[in-house]
C-alpha cells in the first residue's frame, strides 16, 4: 500500500493497493482507492463508490453530493480497470469475481480507520453492482458486516441477468462456460462503433469529460473468461443473496436499443434490460427500495438534466430514511450491549 498522492482529477487524492501476482497470469495486480478532499477527515458515514464495466471513477458530481451530505467520499478503481490497469494486462478481465472481495475488503478498512469508523454505504453500477452485491453477501456469511461498518448498499442500474434473447442466458451460457476453460481470453464481442458511449462524452453528444483510454465510447472487448464469471455471477445470485443492509435500486424506467445515434438514445437504458432488473431485485436482500427513473440513462447519474435531477431527489428522499434508519439501529445495537 502506497502512501496517498494526488490524483488525476484536481482536489482528489488515491492510493495504490498492492494485491499480488494474477491468478490469470497478467502480472502484479493493483487496485487504486481514491478520497475526494486534502486529508483524511473523521466522519459518522462514509461512501465507497464501484464502477462497472468499461468504467472508472470520474463522476465528480457524484462525490459532490455525497460531501454536501455530510459523508466521506472515497472510490475505488479495481484492478486492471482505470487507474488500476498496468501495460500488459487486459483491462477489466477476471476469469472469478470473487479475486475482488481482497481489494473491496481492504478498501473498506482504510475508509473505517481513516473517517474514524464511519459507517460505510457501498454504492455499485452496472457490473459493479453485481460485484458488489455478490462480496457482502460472503462478508454477512462470514459474520463481518457489522464488524466491518458496512451499513448500507446503493445500486445504479446493476447487472442481475444477461440482456438480449433468451437463448443467451440457456444454451448460450452454457457454450459460454464451454470455450471459457479452453479460451479464456477469446473475445466473445467486439467493441462498437458508438451508442451509449456517445451519449455521454462531450466530445461527441454528451456532457461529461472522461479518459477515453479508461472508458472508451465504443467499450472494451468483451471475452469468454470475463462473461463466464459474469453468468456464474448470475446464478448465484439468482439462487438469492442476503447483502446483509438496506438496499437502494436506483434504474431507467424503460431500455432502448442501442444504435448509432445518440439522440435515439439519450432516454432511456442502452446498456442493460431493466425489465431483469425489475425481476431479480428481490434477489439483493431485505429491505431493499427500487426506483426506476423516467427517461434515465443506463448510469442513472449520466442522464439527461431532467432525469439525473430526479436520480438525485430519489437518492435523496431514500438517504432520509437510511439516516434515521442507521440512528435506530446504532440505539437498538447499544441497548443490547448494555
Amino acid at each position: 500500500m502506497t502512501a496517498w498522492e494526488p490524483d488525476v482529477l484536481p482536489g482528489y487524492w488515491q492510493q495504490t493497493l498492492a494485491l499480488g501476482l494474477d491468478p490469470d497470469g497478467e502480472g502484479e495486480l493493483v487496485a487504486t482507492l481514491i478520497r475526494a478532499g486534502d486529508q483524511d477527515t473523521a466522519a459518522g458515514h462514509a461512501v465507497l463508490v464501484v464502477h462497472g464495466f468499461t468504467d472508472y471513477f470520474f463522476h465528480t458530481e457524484v462525490a459532490d453530493y455525497f460531501l454536501q451530505r455530510g459523508f466521506a467520499f472515497y472510490a475505488l478503481d479495481l484492478h486492471k480497470c482505470g487507474r488500476s490497469w498496468r501495460e500488459g494486462q487486459t483491462p477489466h478481465f477476471t476469469t472469478d469475481l470473487a479475486r475482488y472481495d481482497t481489494e473491496l475488503e481492504r478498501a473498506l478498512d482504510i475508509v473505517v480507520s481513516a473517517t474514524g469508523g464511519a459507517k460505510v454505504l457501498l454504492y455499485g453500477h452496472s457490473a459493479g453492482g453485481l460485484i458488489v452485491s455478490l462480496w457482502l453477501d460472503r462478508l454477512r456469511r462470514r459474520g463481518a458486516t457489522a464488524a466491518k461498518h458496512a451499513n448500507g448498499l446503493v445500486l445504479n442500474s446493476p447487472w442481475l441477468d444477461l440482456q438480449g434473447p433468451a437463448v443467451l442466458r440457456t444454451a448460450g451460457t452454457a457454450a459460454i462456460g464451454a470455450v471459457s476453460r479452453f479460451r479464456k481470453k477469446l473475445v466473445a464481442r467486439t467493441p462498437t462503433a458508438g451508442g451509449y458511449g456517445t451519449s455521454l462524452h462531450r466530445d461527441y453528444h454528451g456532457e461529461f469529460d472522461y479518459d477515453l483510454n479508461w472508458k472508451p465510447v465504443g467499450g472494451f472487448p468483451v471475452t469468454f473468461g470475463w462473461i463466464n464469471a459474469i453468468r456464474r455471477g448470475h446464478a448465484r445470485l439468482h439462487r438469492g443473496l442476503d447483502v446483509g443492509v438496506p438496499n437502494l435500486i436506483l434504474r431507467s424506467d424503460h431500455s432502448v436499443r442501442e444504435v448509432p445515434d445518440p439522440e435515439l438514445i439519450a432516454r432511456g437504458d442502452a446498456v442493460l434490460d431493466v425489465k431483469q432488473i425489475a425481476r431479480w431485485a428481490g434477489c439483493i436482500g431485505n429491505r431493499t427500495t427500487v426506483v426506476p427513473i423516467v427517461d434515465a440513462k443506463h448510469d442513472v447519474f449520466l442522464s439527461l438534466a431532467e432525469p439525473r435531477a430526479a436520480a438525485f431527489r430519489e437518492l435523496s428522499n431514500w438517504l432520509d430514511w437510511y439516516a434515521k434508519w442507521s440512528q435506530s439501529a446504532g440505539a437498538t445495537t447499544q441497548s443490547e450491549q448494555g
